[in-house]
């Protein structure tokens, strides 16, 4: 045991970088945030906060809702949306430097996690994707187990996380389990927001012990709200806030005593809060803090230097992979839509069961080609809240700096295409030769991959959906409004000389995946048939192919195999659109920090070239 601890170590500290004596200092010092409002106004959310952070020691913001806890953690993480303007100096061990990949770790309240996945499997895929490819797949798994046990989640290491409608770990597993994935890589600097929140006391104290023993060279900040005497005790240095200015900060054991002091005999009104900041202001404590910090920037430290997590490829298999064991475990994603597909393949066969070759069974067969295209992709949509709960994960991890988005859309593309090929061959063969359509293994694969394509396609369409509206009910809305008009549009329920030149014709019929799937389809089946009708005891006889001109006026020019091949078009078109979608929500939040960071600097350097003033000084941070 003794050895493989030593092996750990060593490798914590090749993951660090550096030995593991260096910690991190971090400073702010006059910070401002400000919001804009209506009307042209704004909204000071922070006003001239100043404090500090040392190593190996855990720093409490405190205060009532909406006193500015969650934007002075995000202002120090630079997380701030681009619709806020911020000044002040914020440093890392003196040094104004951009928190990177791997330095860093930010924790939200809200635990996005994947419900099907056991507390193990979460972390090792975790820390499959994080840590570098310069570790073994052996080291990576001694790293996620030391990690588990520090934050004493070795007991339910097998336990499912669960979710809604699945009984899981508790919300103080789920917690610590949030913050274990952020901690693989050993960032040196913690933020933590309201980890507390909506647990019990004895849930908030094993999470909170658990993140004290995480503390020894690192920094972590944490936001909470009304924490109990034991979780109290646990801080070291506290800061309060109110109205987003500071009405105390220093030692956590001092605080009461001088908060009660200078409130004695007053009611908690909001006079009485302006005495406690002016009060502060005025106190020796707040001296005591600009002077630690202006010692702390006196002594520097070293520069952080962003880390490298897994390269393109492993993350690309990881992801199918995780992807993949949600999909199977997960009974709503693909399993009852597959027992939907089977009842209504069977259905369908039984209503079109053995269809002759009568003038009759050309609208049955057209019937059966319709409700194959058109409902049997249209219940794709079906898996909308699924991918809803993918995007969630994708956007936190992405955010954190898990992985990128050419990884993610690549594994949940390969993940999802055994399951949509299944549901094509077993629900396909059912309708398809109960129905008695064309013989022969080309026909009936032509038919599979037409509804697999199909299917891949809606599929698609969801996803661009659940990554631009969020929504269950509003996304499902869209979804299927867009699909309606792409079978209504499509050549079948109106044939298309007859389809309504505006809109319909030009351009939804050109553009709806369904208008090739219908014509693949029907050349499919009717290429090469001779439908017979017995009139006044004649036969009279029609070819497949005057069928397919006339009655479906389908495109005749190119083959079935050209209208198969706009289809897989359409779906990569679709993917391509996805990645640009995530791709550009990606940017957005990049461009936050950036403009954040270019607004800095020139308020920098306006306010250095002003004449003295109660603000001057105001410099910027990332």
């Amino acid at each position: 045991m003794e050895l493989q601890d030593i092996r750990i170590g060593k490798q914590e500290e090749e993951l660090n970088g550096v030995k593991s004596n260096g910690g991190v200092f971090l400073t702010w010092n006059d910070l401002w945030v400000t919001v804009s409002t209506s009307k042209n106004g704004s909204k000071n959310i922070l006003e001239r906060v100043t404090g500090y952070a040392r190593p190996s020691e855990l720093l409490a913001v405190m205060g009532p809702s909406g006193s500015g806890k969650s934007t002075l953690l995000d202002a120090l993480a630079g997380r701030l949306d681009f619709s806020t303007r911020q000044s002040g100096d914020i440093l890392i061990n003196g040094h104004k430097q951009k928190l990177s990949y791997g330095t860093s770790a930010y924790a939200t309240q809200d635990e996005t996690l994947i419900a099907t996945l056991t507390v193990k499997e979460a972390v090792y895929y975790s820390a499959q994707l994080q840590l570098p490819d310069s570790m073994t797949k052996s080291e990576k798994i001694q790293i996620a187990e030391q990690t588990i046990r520090d934050m004493g989640l070795q007991d339910a290491m097998n336990t499912r996380i669960g979710g809604f409608g699945t009984k899981g770990i508790s919300g103080g597993e789920k917690r610590r389990l949030s913050i274990c994935i952020e901690i693989l890589t050993r960032p040196k600097l913690l933020f933590l927001d309201e980890p507390t929140s909506g647990l019990d006391s004895a849930a908030s104290y094993y999470v909170m012990s658990g993140i004290s023993r995480q503390r020894f060279g690192r920094t972590i900040i944490t936001s909470i709200h009304q924490p109990s005497a034991e979780v109290f005790n646990l801080y070291h240095s506290l800061c309060i806030l109110s109205s987003g200015r500071t009405v105390y900060f220093g030692p956590a054991s001092a605080a009461i005593e001088d908060i009660e002091h200078g409130s004695a005999g007053r009611k908690p009104t909001e006079e009485v809060v302006d005495f406690l900041i002016n009060s502060y202001k005025s106190s020796e404590e707040y001296h005591k803090v600009k002077i630690e910090v202006a010692e702390i920037c006196q002594q520097g430290g070293e520069i952080l230097e962003k880390r490298s997590h897994s390269n393109f490829t492993t993350q690309s298999l990881v992801l199918t992979r995780r992807s993949s064991v949600n999909m199977f475990r997960d009974l709503g994603y693909y399993w009852m839509r597959s027992v939907s597909y089977v009842i209504l393949a069977l259905g369908l066969g039984c209503i079109y069961y053995n269809v002759d070759l009568s003038y009759r069974s050309i609208e049955e067969r057209g019937l059966m080609v319709a409700f194959v295209v058109s409902f049997m992709t249209f219940m794709t949509v079906g898996g909308f809240p699924s991918f809803v709960e993918d995007m969630k994960v994708f956007q936190k991890e992405n955010l954190n700096g898990h992985y990128g988005c050419c990884a993610f859309v690549i594994g949940n593309t390969l993940s999802s295409m055994p399951y949509l090929l299944l549901i094509s061959l077993v629900p396909g063969a059912i309708a398809y030769f109960l129905t008695g359509f064309q013989n022969g293994f080309e026909h009936f694969i032509y038919f599979a991959l037409v509804l697999f394509t199909g299917m891949m396609i809606v599929e698609s369409l969801m996803m661009n959906v659940a990554a631009i509206v969020p929504n269950f009910l509003m996304g499902i809305v869209v979804g299927a409004g867009i699909q309606g008009l792409m079978i209504l549009s499509g050549g079948f329920f109106q044939i298309p000389n007859e389809l309504p030149k505006i809109l319909w014709k030009y351009p939804l019929y050109y553009i709806s995946f369904h208008r090739y799937a219908y014509q693949g389809m029907f050349k499919n089946e009717f290429e090469g048939l001779q439908f017979t009708d017995y009139v006044n005891g004649n036969n009279h006889t029609i070819s497949g192919e005057h069928v397919l001109r006339d009655r479906w006026q389908v495109e005749m020019a190119y083959s079935k195999w050209v209208d198969l091949a706009i289809l897989v078009g359409t779906l990569i078109l679709y993917r391509l659109v996805f990645f640009l979608i995530v791709k550009t929500n990606e940017k957005v939040v990049h461009a936050r920090k950036t403009s954040a960071s270019v607004l800095s600097n020139s308020r920098q350097i306006v306010a250095k070239s002003l004449p003295a003033s109660p603000l001057h000084g105001l410099t910027s941070s990332d």
